[in-house]
């Protein structure tokens, strides 16, 4: 059985700019998308002065901005979806993460009220006051401008890596596409009792007992094991302290340090639907610091597709899906801790199965402003009863 991935692979996107190394950069684009759906990718062109003054905003925001100010553009304020989210008010896997966020998009208007329901997710967005945080607005719609460019840019290399027109995934998108952001911080944590999960908790059988009893510490969870949505997302780990890993085939976590200068790709449910499964949407957490160590903070960037568009299996060739078949036969399959939720049938629109995500995520902001009206949409949701349970999946970031 070939072995998995046991270290995420890392992308100069230069050498995709560059005839000459164009070609290289493709086979190892192709390599990492079938092999791991989890990459770094460096030398991005982002303005480092802008990064940097990314991180300090971000870091502000939770810092330094009076708790009355956050709760003024708390997320169930609006139908958006977007706005701050409190400590321990969002949940995955059954847990609640332990982590606060501000969700923002890129501006766009409000919709009207005879459009599709899911069109509520487009605005309005909630911004802090400037009178506390002059530089926040201007300096993060600038780096979403920049970083939309990078993700449109970066699907087109998808494309071609898997023997796809480079345009290929443009029917996906809107003429004005929204993207998302997170500004994320999770705060230290103290230990908790933990055991293994998943297929490797049976391995342990008998051992339980002694783990318990010999205080067997763990980390807290910052933001429990899920697949990101959509197509492709950014992550920019802002602070040097670790937790983020992705889950291999073989179901183990494989840390992703923060490594300076770099941004952390991750494949979401939305591509590997559209590329049938070639491009795998990789199961990815993150673990709260322990005392000590200092807060963590991130910002991931979502790379948005149209509401409108409807679930259809791209023409990728034969040969290129072979490779997937046979790496997974190799590996004895794929060991997975989350359900792929984007299927094919279940959903009419993308933005139906986007808002189901939202709601399931963030119940407080679908109870307000979506169940008295989505109770007609159960027809949407066969496989699941009202109220919604906890999340498998969702564009909630790491």
């Amino acid at each position: 059985m070939a072995a998995t991935f046991t270290e995420i692979p890392t992308l100069p996107l230069a050498q995709a700019r560059d005839p000459k190394t164009k070609p290289a950069f493709l086979d190892a684009l192709r390599d990492a998308l079938l092999n791991a759906g989890f990459m770094y990718l460096s030398e991005t062109g982002l303005d480092e002065g802008l990064v940097e003054q990314v991180c300090d905003e971000g870091r502000k925001f939770f810092e330094e901005l009076p708790m009355e100010e956050k709760l003024n553009i708390e997320m169930k304020n609006e139908k958006s979806f977007l706005g701050y989210s409190r400590l321990g008010n969002e949940t995955t896997a059954h847990r609640a993460d332990q982590r606060e966020q501000l969700d923002l998009s890129t501006p766009h208007e409000v919709p009207p009220p005879t459009a599709p329901l899911y069109h509520n997710l487009l605005a309005p967005n909630q911004w802090p006051s400037p009178d506390h945080l002059p530089s926040f607005r201007p300096t993060f719609e600038l780096y979403m401008q920049q970083m939309a460019d990078i993700s449109t840019f970066f699907t087109s290399l998808i494309a071609e890596a898997i023997g796809l027109p480079s345009n290929a995934f443009g029917q996906f998108f809107d003429a004005d596409q929204q993207h998302k952001l997170k500004i994320v911080k999770y705060p230290e944590m103290p230990p908790i009792l933990s055991f293994p999960e998943g297929a490797a908790a049976s391995a342990f059988g008998e051992r339980r007992g002694s783990l318990k009893s010999s205080g067997h510490e763990g980390r807290a969870q910052g933001v429990g094991p899920h697949k990101d949505s959509m197509l492709t997302s950014y992550l920019l780990q802002a602070s040097p302290q670790r937790g983020l890993q992705a889950q291999n085939t073989a179901g183990q976590w494989i840390d992703v340090p923060p490594r300076n200068g770099t941004l952390v790709v991750a494949i979401g449910q939305g591509l590997e639907a559209l590329t049938g499964g070639v491009c795998a949407s990789t199961t990815h957490r993150v673990l709260s610091p322990l005392p000590g160590e200092g807060a963590r903070y991130s910002i991931p960037f979502f790379q948005g597709v149209s509401y409108d568009a409807k679930f259809e299996s791209m023409d990728v060739p034969e040969s290129v899906r072979s490779l997937r078949h046979q790496l997974l036969d190799r590996q004895g399959g794929r060991k997975d801790d989350v359900e792929f939720t984007f299927v094919k049938g279940r959903w009419g629109h993308l933005g139906e199965a986007t808002l189901m995500n939202r709601v399931k995520s963030h119940p407080d902001v679908g109870g307000k402003w979506v169940s008295s009206t989505f109770t007609s949409l159960k027809h949407l949701i066969p496989f699941a009863a009202w109220p919604l349970p906890p999340p498998l999946a969702s564009t909630r970031g790491y």
